[in-house]
């Protein structure tokens, strides 16, 4: 499938009408899928899954075209790795889209309630955000999540893909709207932005009568903009330097394999390790032998001035690698001389994403965990866990570092909100 772009010759004019025309078909689809039976909604996401498997050669044929431009757009490795669609990655697609079909439906929800002593009841109920706008970078996979958690959660969205990413976003974006109409639900709870000009970017973050919540999930300069322009509240986060700090009471064969884990499974996501901290009284032990084991994978380190006494030939680390999201592999080092120190260089250097620690000290892990001021704080274990699908959420949106109105990694019951139903008997107010 090849992109459907507008023309040149349209101009700004046409381009602001279309974008319009396909925000307002997002809210009368958002009207129409909002209390949608949780049955109608769960067939379609099993159709999806089925759909992902059957038309896999498609799918990969147009990510390959994808592939084979992307040295002209100057892709790294690690942004490569995030554009590539495989066998195994569809199946794990799939496989996700089937666990949210398992999730119980949020819309609906009785999240609290009373009878008022005057007899009155009160009810809290899960309904959905609305319309969605999401704009991601690279990752093809998310199309197909972000799909999955807004139609299940009553949600339309409207997708602003990467245009590295354009011709495999065309095509899921197309199959997963075939089979909306398939199955009885509204083909446009799921749209995707037809061009890549920039512009039209600018135009969905200016309507907040017809988008209720963007959120953007890419680079810091995407966030930045989306939070300067947008009219509607944005769900974001930022960076993902994350830590893992090895303790003075740590395993070590342990604390070997969640670092390199963490740092070299997938280098160019937002849960892999970007920095690494080691207690005085085991570096001398512990440093060559984790820069031996990262070496081999072929992490770059950089390391602090101790750090680079006990690993010669090292790059030193600044102010601002500690502060650094490399999305690659490079790994800044700085030795500590305590469990508090370690706490205070992730919340002063951190992105508040995730953060691990590993020890054997029960008290050292209370004292992190309630200290460190991150979404997602991992005691014995890689950070690569924060992630929706691994814990139990299907799928994610996005992993959000902010504190309103979600954090974490956000599902089904993060993209919804409630409302109060209030009933009485003739109840009238003295």
């Amino acid at each position: 499938m090849k992109a459907t772009t507008l023309p040149a010759e349209s101009g700004a004019d046409a381009l602001q009408a279309s974008c319009r025309a396909l925000a307002e078909r997002a809210r009368q689809a958002a009207r129409e899928l909002a209390w949608v039976p949780s049955e109608r909604k769960n067939r379609w996401l099993l159709a999806v899954a089925e759909a992902l498997e059957r038309e896999q050669d498609s799918l990969l044929r147009a990510n390959a075209e994808d592939m084979a431009a992307a040295p002209q757009r100057g892709l790294n490795a690690a942004a490569l790795d995030r554009l590539k669609l495989t066998p195994a990655r569809l199946q794990a697609v799939a496989q996700g889209v089937r666990q949210v079909a398992l999730l119980p439906d949020p819309v609906g929800e009785i999240r609290g309630g009373e009878r008022r002593p005057n007899g009155l009841e009160v009810c809290k109920i899960g309904v959905p955000l609305g319309v969605i706008f999401f704009i991601y970078e690279s990752r093809p996979n998310v199309t197909v999540d972000a799909a999955a958690l807004c139609v299940k959660s009553g949600n339309a969205v409207i997708l602003r893909g990467g245009s590295e990413a354009l011709q495999t976003n065309l095509a899921l974006t197309q199959l997963l709207r075939t089979l909306l109409a398939r199955c009885g639900l509204p083909e446009d709870a799921i749209q995707s932005v037809p061009t890549s000009d920039r512009a039209a970017v600018g135009y969905f973050l200016r309507w907040p009568d017809c988008i209720d919540l963007v959120i953007p999930r890419g680079g810091k300069s995407l966030i930045e903009r989306v939070v300067a322009e947008a009219r509607m509240p944005v769900l974001k986060h930022y960076d993902g330097n994350c830590h893992v700090y090895v303790d003075a009471a740590a395993d070590l064969d342990m604390a070997e394999r969640i670092i390199v884990n963490a740092k070299c499974q997938r280098p160019g996501v937002c849960n892999a390790a970007e920095s690494l901290l080691v207690h005085a009284n085991i570096a001398d032990i512990f440093l060559p032998r984790i820069a031996a084991a990262l070496q081999q994978h072929g992490v770059e380190l950089r390391g602090c001035p101790e750090t680079c006494r006990r690993l010669p030939g090292i790059t030193p680390a600044t102010e601002e690698d500690y502060a650094q999201e490399y999305l690659d592999l490079i790994l800044s080092i700085k030795v500590v001389h305590s469990l508090e120190e370690a706490i205070e260089h992730i919340n002063t250097y951190g992105s508040h994403h995730t953060d691990a620690i590993v020890t054997r000290d029960l008290q050292a892990a209370r004292l992190f965990a309630q200290r460190v001021d991150s979404a997602a704080v991992m005691i014995n274990a890689s950070t690569r866990f924060h992630d929706g699908f691994e814990m139990g959420l299907g799928a994610e949106i996005g992993i959000s570092t902010d504190r309103f109105h979600a954090r974490g990694p956000c599902g089904l019951r993060e993209l919804t909100t409630y409302k109060y139903l209030v009933t009485g008997e003739g109840h009238i107010r003295e």
